[in-house]
């Protein structure tokens, strides 16, 4: 089923065949959140005909409630059966898009965004937008908590992985539906793990992120434990990131591959690579969008902050793993910075958008920096030019509001939500009285 793009007949017939009983229909708000509502399978020739109609009002970033119908239509190359709901009378689901009552895309759906974006690529002849994000995220003992349920490291293969046996059920289900899982580790901190998908089209892997969380969620909780794609949920701790490795191809070569340039990269990588760095700090309220990811893009841990890219160096942004003669296909970039919290969708939107822009207006990338810039002086930085990514939500919510780039990826109803939800949630956090200040500042003021 994961090699083959369904179609509507086929949807049906596996219905049939399994004697699937209800299908979930899945769609993201403006923040990513996973929203669903179920209908019957008699119900499958309408929704493939006509979609399903629903209230959009309650759901964050979509219309008001004096225009609230939506519709949400099935894309049947999207269906699976859900491995956590039982097989008698089992659950299939498939990913919407979302249409207004005149049959338009509506601009507020997170998938249109991202398709908006690589219908700029095509138009720039690129058939292509590979995307592999890794996923991190840590297991607790309940969700009230953050109690670990390990205190192992990196790639420790001991007893200490009280999760293998979790990941390894969570995997299965994964490869059920239709996503092909390359390995899975432990990760740095003490119970964070990582399951790596392998790289696929962009629209695709941004669906399968959100397949990847929920099912993360689904079998944690089948143990009794709680799984957490939080930024940053253990206070000196590393957090939990989503390196994100990208690629353009035309026509079936890979864009970024020049076997003539000293880093093998071609003239077009490095302008996609300019691209995302001149805009990273303008669009990186959307790849790190809670208040808590900046818990984690501090100095010091393994999420970057400085604005540089190089080939070795993982204090750096962008990172170009080095090329392996014969392996011209996997030339790519990978932008360290985004968190596993994101909206996937605008995620890839935005980065695509900022690298178009590279390319189309010729940037030039600068020199790698291959020494350790957390070791350099502000000074130093400054002389070299290199800017730091934004140090609060509040901070990267004003650049993003003066982004004349994130406005043209969103779209003004989208934007406007996005800067005012985010104001709110920033001003929210902010006025709070924490325990850090009572406990620092009461005995003594």
């Amino acid at each position: 089923m994961a090699d083959q793009a369904l179609t509507a007949d086929d949807v049906k017939s596996i219905v049939e065949e399994r004697r699937i009983r209800f299908i979930r229909f899945w769609f993201t708000d403006i923040l990513g959140q996973l929203k669903s509502f179920s209908i019957n399978a008699a119900e499958l020739d309408d929704a493939f005909e006509g979609g399903m109609g629903f209230d959009g009002s309650s759901i964050t970033g979509f219309n008001a409630i004096e225009e609230s119908d939506m519709i949400a239509q099935p894309d049947a190359s999207t269906f699976a059966v859900l491995p956590w709901r039982p097989e008698e009378q089992g659950v299939g689901r498939m990913f919407c898009d979302i249409l207004t009552p005149e049959r338009t895309p509506y601009e507020g759906d997170p998938r249109h965004v991202l398709r908006r974006a690589l219908e700029r690529a095509s138009a720039m002849g690129f058939d292509r937008f590979y995307v592999g994000p890794e996923l991190e995220y840590f297991y607790f003992r309940s969700a009230k908590e953050t109690e670990v349920l390990d205190e192992g490291g990196y790639f420790d293969l001991t007893t200490l992985d009280a999760g293998s046996d979790l990941r390894r059920e969570t995997v299965l289900a994964l490869e059920q539906l239709g996503i092909h899982v390359e390995y899975t580790h432990h990760e740095v901190g003490p119970s964070q793990h990582e399951i790596d998908m392998r790289y696929a089209d962009a629209l695709k892997m941004a669906d399968d992120c959100m397949t990847y969380r929920i099912t993360v969620k689904e079998y944690a909780m089948k143990y009794g434990l709680h799984a957490t794609f939080m930024p940053k949920p253990l206070f000196g701790e590393n957090g939990s990131g989503m390196h994100t490795h990208q690629s353009l191809f035309r026509e079936g070569r890979n864009a970024f591959f020049d076997s003539s340039d000293q880093y093998f990269l071609s003239e077009t990588g490095k302008a996609f690579i300019a691209g995302q760095l001149k805009h990273a700090r303008e669009v990186c309220s959307i790849f790190a969008q809670w208040v808590n990811s900046y818990k984690r893009l501090v100095p010091g841990y393994e999420a970057p902050v400085y604005c540089s890219w190089s080939r070795r160096n993982r204090s750096a942004l962008v990172r170009v793993p080095l090329y392996h003669p014969g392996k011209e296909q996997a030339t790519r970039m990978e932008l360290r910075c985004p968190d596993p919290a994101c909206n996937p969708y605008l995620t890839f939107a935005v980065l695509l958008q900022a690298g178009l822009e590279g390319i189309e207006h010729g940037y030039e990338l600068p020199e790698p920096m291959e020494k350790n810039l957390y070791h350099l002086s502000p000074d130093d930085r400054r002389r070299l030019g290199i800017e730091q990514l934004p140090e609060t939500l509040g901070e990267a919510i004003e650049l993003t509001s003066e982004s004349e780039l994130v406005l043209r990826t969103l779209g003004e109803h989208m934007f406007n939500r996005y800067v005012e939800i985010k104001r709110q949630e920033w001003e929210d956090y902010r006025i709070q009285v924490t325990p850090w200040e009572l406990e620092r500042y009461l005995p003594v003021l």
